[in-house]
């Protein structure tokens, strides 16, 4: 298939997806099992909620700064584009199918006489039936059922923006949209329904705590980065330098003001736990951009913006799925054991050799594991980790975190093979040669 024709179809899609949203018979919702009374709403959680959804869409733009700043000169745009189209994609995608896919009817199995899903029903929600003003019965009781979906959208929006980092400089673009498509659809909407779905298999069977998306966001990021990098291989020059250190500087602090949003806003109301996230996401952010320029400088390198930025990412990576269930003084420790590990891991020399160009398995797949870890030792509330439950309760955590790294890895590495098999998703030689800016959208920074 020709260029010109994958793009035809590619606007064929959207064309009928437009068309197919005049014409769809909406549903609408009604006071039933599954919905509340309008009464219900309290009109605290709706504003911080809204609140709470803008932050996290400023997010997407925010990492887009700071993966655009790393990279060299002639991919800058195609880098931070990948990033910022994600908003458009997957919004869509999110409505059609992605919301349904994730918070659906549970469709799975029965352990025990007990019913769990691994995937919702793709038929109940789809082009936002019956989502609408009504507060969902177990699903954000307290705000209407619509401001979840779009609060929801907004993590789905940016998880596969976070894999462009390791895959820059060197991917075609209609490629990575055809791959993000098919990673939403395949490995984050099962995972987000096993996880925060409250029949999902991984958090109500395995007790998987995971308040803001360190597993279903950040794992699930980092290992499809790692699956990426190996099916794409090397660049031709993968010196890293640099352009912009001030757009990292910014996209930090983008990406460090959404977070509030992204983990306060997860308790899913205006109360105490989010008061509690909101602070323990800001001070482990700074324990792990302290030590990561003081650990920079005795391993002999000089302390540089450049780390304190990514120190900061990882520390806001590493507290994401505890936020809600810590103490503040427990979430600079996960500061600064995340930035450690996640430190020796951007250095260690074989993770180097397969060139994730911007170390996203490093610092968003490690700093998940670690979160993960980390979590299923300190959470507080009954059986909720090691120390508030036994080695049990920590024991499933370990399978679990085992479970979602191979489903992540294996099933992004089966898709990347497949999206290659469509659509070649390497650049030519010269086209990595001339910088994807010029070769990819004609334009250049």
């Amino acid at each position: 298939m020709k260029l010109e024709k994958r793009w035809i179809v590619a606007f064929v899609i959207i064309t009928i997806v437009a068309c197919i949203g005049l014409f769809w018979p909406h549903q609408q919702a009604a006071v039933s099992e599954n919905f509340a009374d309008a009464k219900n709403i309290n009109v605290a959680d709706v504003a911080w909620l809204l609140t709470a959804s803008c932050l996290v869409l400023l997010m997407t733009p925010g990492l887009s700064f700071f993966y655009g700043g790393m990279v060299g000169k002639k991919n800058v745009i195609s880098t931070m584009l990948k990033s910022f189209i994600c908003l458009g994609v997957i919004s869509l995608l999110w409505v059609t199918i992605g919301f349904s896919l994730s918070f659906g009817s549970p469709i799975g199995f029965s352990i025990k006489g007990t019913y769990y899903g691994i995937i919702g029903n793709p038929l109940e929600f789809t082009f936002f039936d019956q989502v609408e003003m009504l507060p969902h019965t177990k699903l954000g009781t307290t705000i209407p059922f619509i401001l979840f979906a779009l609060f929801q959208m907004k993590f789905a929006v940016i998880t596969p923006a976070i894999i462009t980092g390791a895959l820059a400089e060197r991917i075609r673009f209609i490629s990575f949209l055809l791959f993000i498509c098919l990673f939403s659809l395949c490995i984050y909407a099962p995972l987000c329904h096993m996880i925060w779905h409250p029949h999902g298999l991984l958090g109500s069977y395995f007790g998987v705590k995971d308040f803001a998306g360190g597993t279903v966001v950040h794992m699930s990021a980092g290992f499809a980065a790692l699956a990426g990098v190996i099916v794409l291989g090397k660049r031709k020059n993968n010196e890293h330098i640099p352009t912009n250190i001030p757009f990292v500087l910014l996209g930090t602090g983008l990406l460090w003001f959404g977070w509030f949003g992204f983990n306060a806003g997860s308790a899913l109301a205006a109360n105490a736990t989010a008061a509690m996230a909101f602070a323990t996401t800001t001070i482990a952010s700074a324990a792990a951009m302290m030590t990561w320029v003081f650990f920079d400088r005795l391993n002999g390198r000089k302390v540089s913006a450049l780390g304190a930025c990514i120190g900061a990412v990882v520390g806001l990576v590493v507290i994401t799925p505890s936020a809600g269930y810590i103490t503040i003084p427990q979430s600079i420790f996960f500061g600064f054991m995340g930035a450690i590990v996640s430190n020796k891991m951007v250095y260690w020399k074989k993770l180097k050799q397969i060139d994730d160009t911007l170390d996203v398995f490093a610092c968003h797949g490690v700093g998940g594991i670690m979160g993960m870890i980390l979590t299923a030792i300190f959470a507080q509330g009954e059986n909720a980790s090691l120390l508030h439950g036994g080695w049990n309760v920590f024991g499933h955590h370990m399978v679990a975190l085992v479970l979602v790294s191979i489903f992540t890895f294996g099933g992004a590495y089966l898709l990347f093979k497949l999206t290659n098999l469509i659509i070649p998703i390497r650049v030519t030689e010269e086209s990595e040669d001339l910088g994807l800016d010029l070769s990819q959208h004609g334009e250049k920074f």
